[in-house]
Parts: structure tokens; sequence; C-alpha cells
């Protein structure tokens, strides 16, 4: 397998960028259908979270929303959410506590089995309103909810966003119950997210069971391609892939654990590798999941043209957010295990809150190849003590010739680490796809088979209360994006999907977002050493000795 890279290293840099990046040169016009109404300044009213019974496995009544900047939050956090809305734990409720001068995942390792008491520091939920059961129009231009009519507006067009909401998109959620974050003006509701509340788990599917151990990852990989397109156009589905013996389908209030995969862009060269993502939460009525929280990775240090922030969403806003959403660029699969016992949600959900919170505050740094979404997702779960399969390395060999070839190439160290970096990390967590594969079967394995001997908390938890696993096959919103497809599970396969010459590549960059020095907290340990340091100093070292004889041999002549 040859390396080639554009200017920027796209074809190495997009192995796993897990967030999928797409962007436009110019500032799209408003759209013809539905009029974008432009931001007043916020209001400053504290709102509890009152239209859902749960933010992720917490009762909602724990939160109330406001804009960053006017709540208790980190300095770190405040400087990426000030002009946002989001929730915080109300006054008198735990906050989940972290280590400072550690390392992230140790500090994880730390607090396996705790059963988590605290709270998450803050809920992205970006807007303050929920409406339930509502229903929009065919043309988009009015929303039904409690007996109501409003006008119906959305929030505006990022700029950089490639495609948005259109009369495909009108016509899709029209047709079906939804929920709808966005807020009051005057009396036009003003539209941040769309739903759709019968994308939700089926009690009453069939059972068809998954094989347990390494042939799962294979059975699973067959359900994500079973179309072309990875079911971006096709219909909602749920599978029924486990049920304990004699177990009963009232699922209604029961925690779940979700574990996703959003596919490969069909616009976007950066982004074939997909998303990947760990949510957790409760069941509700009509297996509801849309208040399930998800623990979304992304580099804070650029700025998304899509808007996204890393922090704990509600997957509802996650998969529908009509800018940052997943679910309006590609199709998603999630396997939702449903236990009788919130000990294990509580604990994955504590230790995203501990990582959150050193993310937040560059103790953890995002990197493409080393410490992506997969990378962080499968680093907490396996610190809590799941036993998530390793992959191994693409190629060693080819990752030491990389080296040299992009020095040659790019006259650039930073593109002959990624280079390396890329070819040696392990798939699982590398690629999205391999992350799934890999923890959906350790799950199944526990589900189907228990726990074995020496099994961390977390595993042993999972053996004993999972009641149910079910596949979600969540397609593509329609709108004026290109549909999307499966995410590639190899770096082969990605070379296979990306465009030969670089020049034909979708790539535009994004601007970069400095971190201040003034919000790093003194506690903050250095960077551990890359791995690529090695091949770096073994091959300057060879270039150094045959520099040597040539010299020499000049001299001599």
């Amino acid at each position: 397998m040859s390396i080639a890279m554009s200017g920027r290293g796209a074809r190495v840099n997009a192995l796993s960028r897990c967030a999928g990046r797409a962007f436009c040169a110019a500032v799209p016009a408003l759209l013809t259908t539905l009029a974008c109404i432009a931001a007043p300044a916020p209001t400053e009213t504290l709102n509890t979270i009152a239209a859902g019974n749960f933010a992720g496995p917490y009762p909602a009544s724990d939160f109330v929303i406001a804009l960053g900047s006017q709540a208790a939050l980190s300095p770190s956090a405040a400087w990426y959410f000030a002009d946002d809305y989001i929730a915080t734990p109300r006054a008198g409720i735990a906050v989940t506590p972290f280590a400072r001068a550690t390392r992230a995942f140790a500090d994880v390792a730390r607090s396996a089995g705790i059963d988590g008491a605290g709270r998450p520091p803050m809920l992205w939920v970006g807007a303050p309103l929920v409406l339930r059961d509502a229903q929009i129009a065919a043309d988009g231009g009015s929303v039904h909810s409690g007996g109501t009519d409003h006008p119906l507006a959305l929030v505006p067009k990022l700029a950089l966003n490639r495609s948005y909401f259109d009369a495909s998109s009108a016509h899709f959620l029209a047709s079906r119950p939804l929920t709808l974050r966005g807020e009051m003006r005057d009396d036009t509701f003003v539209m941040r997210s769309a739903w759709p509340q019968d994308f939700a788990l089926d009690a009453n599917a069939v059972l068809q069971a998954l094989p347990a151990g390494d042939t799962s990852q294979f059975a699973l990989r067959a359900l994500m391609r079973s179309t072309d397109d990875g079911g971006a156009r096709e219909p909602f589905a749920a599978s029924l892939v486990h049920l304990r013996d004699g177990a009963p389908r009232a699922w209604t209030g029961k925690p779940v654990l979700v574990i996703m995969v959003n596919g490969a862009q069909g616009d976007d060269d950066e982004a074939w590798g997909g998303h990947f993502a760990i949510g957790t939460g409760v069941a509700g009525a009509d297996g509801a999941i849309g208040d399930v929280l998800v623990n979304n990775f992304y580099s804070l240090d650029i700025v998304s043209e899509k808007g996204i922030l890393a922090a704990p969403v509600p997957l509802d806003r996650y998969l529908a957010d009509l800018n940052s959403g997943q679910g309006w660029y590609r199709p998603s699969f999630l396997a939702v295990a449903v236990l009788d016992d919130a000990r294990a949600t509580l604990q994955i959900q504590d230790a995203f809150n501990r990582v959150f919170q050193q993310f937040w505050r560059h103790q953890l740094v995002y990197q493409h190849a080393t410490m992506n979404c997969a990378g962080i997702s499968v680093d907490t779960l396996r610190a809590l003590g799941l036993p998530v399969a390793a992959r191994g390395a693409a190629s060693y060999a080819l990752g030491w010739l990389a080296v040299p070839y992009a020095l040659v190439k790019y006259r650039s160290i930073d593109q002959a680490r990624i280079a390396y970096e890329y070819m040696t990390e392990d798939r699982t967590r590398l690629l999205p796809a391999a992350a799934f594969e890999e923890i959906t079967a350790a799950v199944l394995r526990l589900a189907q088979q228990g726990a074995r001997p020496g099994d961390g908390p977390l595993a042993q938890a999972l053996a004993a209360h999972i009641v149910a696993v079910e596949l979600l096959r969540v397609p593509q919103w329609p709108s004026s994006r290109k549909f999307g497809s499966w995410p590639v599970v190899t770096p082969a396969e990605y070379y296979g999907k990306v465009p030969r010459d670089p020049a034909d590549a979708q790539i535009v960059p994004v601007p970069p977002r400095e971190f201040p020095d003034r919000l790093r907290d003194p506690d903050l340990l250095r960077s551990p050493a890359r791995r690529s340091d090695l091949p770096l100093i073994v091959w300057a070292g060879l270039v150094a000795i045959l520099a040597g004889f040539a010299l020499r041999w000049w001299i001599r002549r």
C-alpha cells in the first residue's frame, strides 16, 4: 500500500477524522423555503429541563439551563461555551471530581467501580426550549405543538457549513412526531434540532441473535454494509440481537448503554473513517432514546465548520442539530444494551465526566492518529475494565518507510510524524468502525457468556445486568447534502475511497482555535513522548552517517 498525501497531508491525516469535516468557501444563500432569523441577544433566564424525565442517566430536574457565560464553569469550559446554552447541575448537587496532576485515564482507572454519584459539570444542550410530540408542516412554514401553531424558522446556517435544511428535509420530518430544540422569538419558534421520535428501541422486534466471539464482528459489519450506502436512504430499522432468557420486554425506565458509529460523508474525503461515541441514559416511553447523553469528542483546537464542540450532548441534538448533527451528514449505527441496573451506566458516565474536564483544560489533547474520538472512548472503557480487544497496527514496515517519504515529499517533520502514527496505531483506537465492532462484540460476549476471571468491575456489572441488545440503523436526514455511506474499517479501505490525485480530494482547511496560555492550569503534566520520536531519531542518524561517508568520499576525491 503506497502512502500519498495532499498538500495538507490529507490522505494520511484523514484516516480517522472522527467528526468528518466538510467545508465551503462561500457564504451560502438564505433558504428559499424557510427564513433563518438572526440571533438576538440571549435571554438571562435560568430554565429547568422540564420537558423530559432524564438527562442521560440522571434526573432532568438535577440541571438548569443557562448561557455558558452565566453559569458556574471552569475557566477553560467557560471559554468554549460562553455564548451557547448549556445545562449545569443545580445548587447543592455534586459534580464529578477529577484528579489534578494526573493523566486522564489513570484517574479513570483509580475510580473504576465507583457508582458515580456526581454529575457532569455541564451538558451542551444548545437551546433553552424543548418541544415534544411536535409536528411541522409539509412546507416547513409552521410547527404544531401543544395544540398551538407557530411560525417556524431555522437557526442560521454556519458560513462554513457546506449544506443545509431544504424542501426534502421538511418533507422527511413532516411525516412523523418530532422532538424539537430551539427558542421562541415573539410568536416564532426558531428550530435548532429536529429529532424523529419514531427512531426508537423496538421491544417487540423478532430476536435474531448474533454469534458470540470473533464472528460477531463480521456479522456486525455485514449489517452495516447490507446496502451500498450503508442505509443512508433506507428507513430506520431496529434488530434485536440478544435477549436474556425469560427477561420481560418492558424497557421503559431501564438504563441503556449506547455504542455508536457514524458513517462516511458523501462529499468529504476527510470523513471516510466516520465518527464514534459512547452514550448512557434511560429508555423512555415507547423506546425513546433522544435523552441519552452522548460523549462527543472532537478537536478543540480547530473551529469546526459545523460548530461542533466536544461535550456531553443529548442524542437528539448529537444526531439532529441543523448545523452539527451527524444525522444530516451520514447514516449511523447504534448498539443499545438495555440493563436492569444502572450501576454500569453510572460508572461509564462518571468516567467520561472526568475525562471531559481533563479534555477542556488540555491535560488530554486531541490527536487525529493517536487520541481521537475512537481512541479516547476505547481508552476510557479499557481503564474501567471492559475487555476491548486490540487489532494492532496496519503496518510497522510501511510506517517506517512513510517517515522519509513524507520528509522528502512535504519537507515537514509534522507530516512524517502523522504518517508513522497512522500506520502504527492500534486500529481499534484509530478507526471508529473498528472500535464499534470490538466494543459491541465485547458487550455481546459479556451478555451471552458472562464475565471471565480477571475481567474488571465494569465487565462484571455489564455481564450481570444486560437484559437485551438491539442494533439500530439510523438513516441520513435528507437535505442539500450528498448522501453518505458506511465507514471504512481498515487503512486499505480508506485508500481505496480517496481520489488518487490529491487535487481531486474534497478538502478545505478550517481555521485554528488557539487555547490561551492564561487558561492552562499550573498542575498540567507535560505531554508524553510520541512514538514517532524513535523513527525520526533513527532516520536522522542514518542520514547523518550517510552524509558523513559522502563527505569523506568527496574530500578524498
